[in-house]
Formats: structure tokens, sequence, C-alpha cells
């Protein structure tokens, strides 16, 4: 097995155009790789809660610059693209949430198909770019409920809109890498592309609407129950850190060996910390400390998967990535970070002290 890591200088000096800069996930990757010396080129929407980890952690300051436009604006997206003139690009802008999805699914489509769309057409406009990861989620795989984790050539699908979108995302970005970007074309072109695959992110700083993590957090700092709609939901949870850095290593790869890794990758947890929804969220009480406390909400929602695993024996057999951090760790890390923000604790340094010690383990 090739081992591989993050590597800082690899990072150092490049450009990397990074879509979705402003969320949860792109917040993150900004700190990590403008610790690392790149120059990141951002290009997303405005953030889309009050407070955003963007603005905690004052990335404005950061980032070589920060462009607030919509993925769907195709001439708009490809002058960023040509005036960054990126060495790597990282795809992350999307409409995120499941339920979002039922009550917007044309918004959602839009924005996660033809977004990507948009963005591999733009790179066909520079010839600068050595690696692009597109990077779309676990339930992009047609799900039917099974308990072995799913591997990458496996049907594309999903039941919901968003689930299907990334499904979508997944067959242009495939689409685009045999027509424009093939490896008989390398010499030509340069761009080796992949689409990277992960579980369910958590982490500090996520302020987002109907997710299990903020909505625990916001429950529990409002001396309120946590409301769980399915108590038995099993997803592969990881630490944000740990998809982050699989994107990272991919990033590389492609970068220095091309081609060869143009491929669909998945970046999940250990089988074990594939677990349901009730344990997560007990975890979490524990970290955090009474009076936190939750309630099972029987009314009926839409249809959401009830078992997901994703098999990670690629990324790990050809990449050398592993993740390095339980589930019991991140909720640690997570309680401690919202803890910090509480007490108005300098949080850009307690978040490269995650980073720090994420990589040293």
């Amino acid at each position: 097995m090739i081992s591989r890591g993050v590597d800082a200088n690899f990072w150092q000096g490049k450009t990397v155009f990074l879509t979705g800069h402003t969320g949860f996930k792109g917040s993150w990757l900004s700190l990590w790789l403008s610790s690392l010396g790149a120059k990141v080129c951002g290009y997303a929407l405005a953030p889309s809660t009050t407070p955003n980890l963007f603005t905690v952690l004052n990335l404005q300051d950061s980032l070589k610059y920060s462009q607030i436009a919509d993925i769907r604006d195709l001439d708009a997206l490809q002058k960023a693209v040509i005036k960054a003139q990126p060495d790597i690009v990282i795809h992350m802008a999307a409409q995120p949430l499941v339920r979002y999805s039922y009550t917007h699914p044309v918004e959602t489509y839009a924005t996660n198909v033809m977004g990507t769309l948009n963005l591999l057409e733009s790179l066909r406009s520079i010839d600068s770019a050595r690696a692009t990861v597109v990077v779309t989620t676990d339930k992009c795989y047609e799900n039917n409920e099974r308990l072995a984790g799913y591997q990458e050539h496996e049907p594309m699908g999903g039941h919901d809109p968003y689930s299907n979108s990334k499904g979508c995302a997944e067959l242009v970005t495939a689409a685009y890498r045999r027509s424009f970007f093939s490896a008989d074309q390398y010499l030509e072109h340069h761009n080796a592309i992949a689409s990277a695959r992960a579980g369910n992110v958590i982490g500090g700083g996520d302020w987002s609407e109907d997710r299990l993590i903020p909505d625990a957090i916001k429950a529990f700092e409002a001396n309120k129950p946590l409301i769980i709609r399915n108590t038995l939901a099993t997803r592969p949870w990881q630490h944000v850190l740990e998809p982050l850095s699989g994107y990272l290593v991919l990033a590389q790869a492609l970068y220095e060996e091309g081609t060869a890794f143009a491929q669909g990758w998945n970046f999940g947890p250990k089988d074990s910390d594939a677990r349901p929804v009730q344990e997560v969220v007990e975890l979490l009480i524990s970290a955090w400390g009474s009076p936190a406390s939750w309630v099972h909400d029987g009314s009926e929602h839409p249809h959401e998967a009830k078992s997901l695993k994703l098999n990670i024996t690629k990324a790990r057999e050809n990449l050398g990535w592993v993740p390095k951090w339980t589930l019991e760790t991140a909720i640690e890390k997570i309680a401690h970070w919202q803890k910090a923000y509480q007490n108005k604790r300098d949080m850009k340094s307690i978040s490269l002290n995650q980073i720090r010690e994420y990589s040293q383990s």
C-alpha cells in the first residue's frame, strides 16, 4: 500500500480555485489550504446562515480573493476560472440538504447538476489546471438499504432530489472526463479529473438548517430537548477534516501522477463509525453535559434512507488514505469547538489547532 498524507510542501504557493468556499466544509478547507501556504481563489454565494464559519474565522483576509457569485452563472464562473489560472480546482459548491431538496427541487438540480457542468465547461477555457476534484456525496449511490458499504463502481441513483442530483453530477463528471479530459488526450489538456464521495460530515462551526449536530447544539444552547425524526437511521459519520484530507491527498495524486487517479473515490469512516442517530446524539449529550436531552418525533416526514455505508478499500489501498479520528473523538472535538465559541475564544486559533491535532494524529 502506498502511504500518502497531506503534504504541506506540495501546497505551498499552489493556486487553488475553490467553489463553495463560504460553506461549512468550504470554510474549513479554505482555512487548511491557507495555513499550508496555498493561494485560495474562492467562488461561492454569500454565507447562508448567521452566524457562519466563514465570517467567524475571518477567512476573507486569508484568501487570495473571495468572489461572491452563483455557480449557475456560466459566464461569471468562466471569467473567474480564467482570472484565477489555477493549478488545482476543488468543486464543493452545492445545495447540500436532503429535506430542502423536496421543497426546492429545481434549485437543487440547477445548482448540483448544472453548477457542476458549468465548472467542468469552464475548465475547457484554461490550460493551467493539473488536477480537479469534484465533490459529491455518499448519497449518490442507488441505495437498496443493504448493510455492506457501497463501492465506487456501483450504480448511481438517489431516491430524493438531492441524492439524485449528486448521482447526476457524478455522471456529468464522468462524461466530461471521457469526452474532454481523457487519458488519451492528457498531453493536450494536462488536467486529471476525479470525483470524491464523503460520508455524513460533522464538525464545529456548522450552523446549517436541518442537520443533526447543528440542530442538537442549537437545542442544547437553548436548554431545550433535541427532537429526532429517525432514531435508527444509520449513517457513516465523520469529522469534517477526514474527507477534506482525502480531497487534498487525491488532488496531490492527480497533480503528480495524472489520469491514473482520475476516477471516483470514497472517503468515509471506518465501518464501526456508521452508527444510528440515537447513538450519535447520546455521545454528544455526554460530551456536552447536563441539561442536554432528546425526544422522538413520531410524525411523518419525507423519505430518507435508513442505512448507508461507504466502502473505503480503494482509497486505503491505492491512495494510502485512512480515517484517523473515531466518532467519539469527532464528537469531543465538536463539543470543544462549540463551547469555545460560546466563551468567545479566538476561533481561528482553535480551528487551526484542531487541524494540527488531526494532521499529527
